[in-house]
Formats: C-alpha cells, sequence, structure tokens
C-alpha cells in the first residue's frame, strides 16, 4: 500500500517536474538513508537530474519557452513517472509491479495535462511575473510533496491527489475564462471590419 501510495505522488510530481522528483528522491535514499530504490542514488543519476532541473527551472519561467518544453515533456514526464513506480515496487511480483508503473505513469500525464494546460491559460496574458509564480509555486509543491512522501507516502498521496483534483477543476475554468476572452475579441474585430466595410 504504501509504494502504491509512493507511486501516485511521485507520479503526480513527475507530471509537473520529473527532474526534481528523481533529485528529491535520490538525495533522500544518499544523504537521509530513505527507503527509496538506491539506483535513484548513485551520483550519476543525481547529476543528471541535477543538470536537467537546472536547464527547466530557467526554461519554466519565461513564457512560450514553457508551452514549448511542456511540450517536449509530454513523453518524458508519464515515462519518468511509470519508471519511478516500477522503481519502487522493487521486487514485488509482477502485476504488483505493472500496477505502480500504471499508476506512477497515468497519475504523471493527468498532472503534466494540468501543468500543460495551465501555462497555455497563463501564456495568454501578457505580462511574465504569472510565469515565474506559477513555476516556482510548482517547484515548491513538488519538492513539500515528494519529501513528505518520503516518510508519509499515504498522507502524500491524498494530497497529491487532492492537488490534482484542484488543478483540473481550475484549468478546466481558466479555459473556459480564455475561451470567453477570445471570442471576445472576435465578435469586436468582426464588428469592426463590419464598421469599415459600411457605406
Amino acid at each position: 500500500m504504501e509504494a502504491l501510495a509512493l507511486s501516485f505522488s511521485s507520479g503526480w510530481a513527475s507530471g509537473v517536474n520529473a527532474y526534481l522528483v528523481v533529485l528529491v528522491l535520490g538525495l533522500g535514499e544518499r544523504l537521509g538513508g530513505a527507503d527509496v530504490p538506491e539506483v535513484l542514488g548513485r551520483w550519476e543519476v543525481l547529476a543528471a537530474a541535477a543538470f536537467m532541473y537546472s536547464f527547466e527551472f530557467v526554461a519554466d519561467k519565461i513564457p512560450y519557452v514553457d508551452s514549448a518544453w511542456d511540450a517536449i515533456s509530454t513523453v518524458i514526464r508519464p515515462t519518468a513517472g511509470a519508471v519511478v513506480g516500477l522503481l519502487v515496487a522493487g521486487d514485488a511480483d509482477s502485476l504488483t509491479q505493472a500496477l505502480n508503473a500504471s499508476v506512477g505513469g497515468t497519475t504523471a500525464l493527468a498532472s503534466h495535462v494540468v501543468k500543460a494546460g495551465g501555462r497555455l491559460a497563463i501564456n495568454s496574458s501578457p505580462e511574465p511575473a504569472s510565469n515565474i509564480v506559477a513555476s516556482v509555486a510548482e517547484d515548491v509543491a513538488v519538492l513539500a510533496v515528494v519529501a513528505f512522501a518520503i516518510n508519509h507516502p499515504v498522507v502524500a498521496a491524498s494530497i497529491a491527489a487532492v492537488l490534482l483534483l484542484v488543478g483540473l477543476v481550475v484549468v478546466w475554468f481558466a479555459f473556459k475564462l480564455v475561451r470567453r476572452g477570445w471570442r471576445r475579441v472576435r465578435d469586436r474585430r468582426s464588428r469592426g471590419r463590419a464598421a469599415g466595410a459600411a457605406p
């Protein structure tokens, strides 16, 4: 049950920032003796995760670059969630490993859709500050949930589930607002063209 909960919470976090998940879990294994797969604490894994996280840290705060990065990460994040879920399952039977991998990958895909959708909505506003605020908030949430999941996986999975549900609702409302705004702009342009064409 705890391994499945850790797969869920790390899957949610992987959909937001997969490299930070690997970095936190790896550091937890390396420094704190956390009960996570030893491979995540290897120095080469930590170095690669830190390098990719630093790249994402910058790209994620630049309007439109963040959406391009999200598009590239559509395959990476769910795959990372599935791999972490599989690693967390450890030496369990193949059915349990498959379940953990499926939970990690599916949850990562869902949270990735929320993140990418939210960024598209944010990019419709002209100022860049909202991108920076959203990116920092996402990083803090991922760091907090994964660090908490190391020792309290069931509670962390509950928090991740709430964050995922809230994110889905917020993105749905944001897209409704953006669509309504675009409709108003289009209607104004159409009226302007019609008025200009009138004799």
